[in-house]
């Protein structure tokens, strides 16, 4: 007996939402920041001696300190040469403090109870934006969501950050702004468009393309104001369906009015059939009714009644058959390259 291990998640999309749930402001964003150093106080779970660049790292530590080491005399085993990376917040002011992830690069086995040394960090510029010092954690989770636990060569120091240099945005004297939508949707521009038009009765916002909205601030207001107003407005939202598929876990993500039109899919021994709802006959020996969708698997069938034949149909009827996860994925794509599934289908 084959297990159906598949879970079919239904989507209710909210047809209203607050232009700040959609877009985001040109500018006000993060930053990536990045640097190099070294992780010390470790119970001989650091780099070994083939980490030549952790040799020299110490070496070079141990100079700016007064103290001429050749690296190849260095053999400690409680250091780790790291990669520290963080996000710098927009608008951060100096002694602002932030959480930085710690990634190994060596030959390490852990970093657990290990501290960062101070760390300069910089960005794509080249200039130096914040330091870094800490204990290490590897107790909770790294940015990649996977559990520390299994990924001892990777931690947090949390709040271990802090700005140094400050990224000047002099929003409260701009008289332009500019909104960009997550998703691009000519729909969602316009009405982006018109419902900012309607509040201030005026002609402030106007939609250059499908994911660009220009903003011109009105009068009486100041562009923090108007922004964290704009944000607040509700409009209705439209949104594009997707049938969302992981392989790796068989999950599927769909819309529960995803149509699929008429198509005849053969994937190993499973055959799903679908009729035109002027083709619908009754299958021979089947209660008299009107059929738009017959899946079979050997000598097993599943009918649904005459309909909009949907990706949750399919996949309820392919359940009853028992099909694996691996077999249903492969239908729905056989069927969105055949032109039966309109909608985008994302494979992650």
């Amino acid at each position: 007996m084959r297990i159906f291990a598949l879970l079919f998640c239904v989507l209710t999309l909210s047809q209203a939402a607050r232009i700040g749930e959609i877009s985001n402001i040109v500018g006000v964003r993060d930053n990536q920041i990045i640097g190099y150093s070294l992780v010390v106080g470790l119970k001989k779970t650091g780099d070994g001696t083939t980490s030549k660049f952790t040799l020299q790292s110490i070496a070079n530590m141990l100079k700016a300190m007064n103290i001429d080491m050749n690296p190849v005399d260095i053999k400690s085993k409680n250091v780790a040469a790291v990669v520290v990376t963080a996000k710098f917040a927009p608008f951060a002011r100096q002694g602002d403090t932030f959480d930085v992830v710690v990634s190994s690069i060596g030959d390490a086995k852990s970093l657990e109870g290990g501290t960062l040394l101070m760390t300069p960090l910089k960005g794509v510029d080249g200039k130096i934006y914040a330091l870094a010092q800490g204990p290490v954690s590897i107790g909770g989770r790294n940015e990649r969501g996977a559990g520390a636990e299994s990924h001892p060569t990777a931690g947090m120091v949390y709040g271990g950050g802090l700005v140094e240099r400050e990224i000047h945005q002099d929003l409260y004297h701009q008289q332009n702004a500019t909104l960009s939508l997550k998703t691009s949707n000519f729909n969602n521009a316009v009405a982006i468009q018109n419902a900012v038009n309607a509040k201030y009765r005026d002609q402030v916002a106007v939609a250059v393309d499908p994911r660009t909205i220009n903003l011109r601030l009105p009068q009486n207001r100041s562009m923090v104001e108007f922004l964290a107003e704009v944000q607040q407005i509700d409009i209705h939202y439209a949104q594009d369906s997707k049938i969302v598929i992981n392989e790796r876990t068989g999950t599927i993500v769909a819309g529960v009015d995803v149509e699929v039109k008429p198509v005849v899919v053969t994937q190993g021994d499973i055959t799903v059939k679908i009729l035109a709802q002027d083709e619908v006959s009754n299958p021979a020996g089947s209660v008299a009714m009107d059929k738009s969708l017959v899946i079979g698997l050997n000598e097993n069938e599943v009918y649904t009644e005459k309909g909009t034949t949907t990706v949750a149909n399919i996949v309820r009827s392919l359940e009853k058959l028992g099909a694996s996860p691996k077999e249903l994925i492969a239908i729905l794509q056989a069927m969105k390259s055949a032109g039966a599934i309109s909608v985008d289908l994302e494979v992650i």
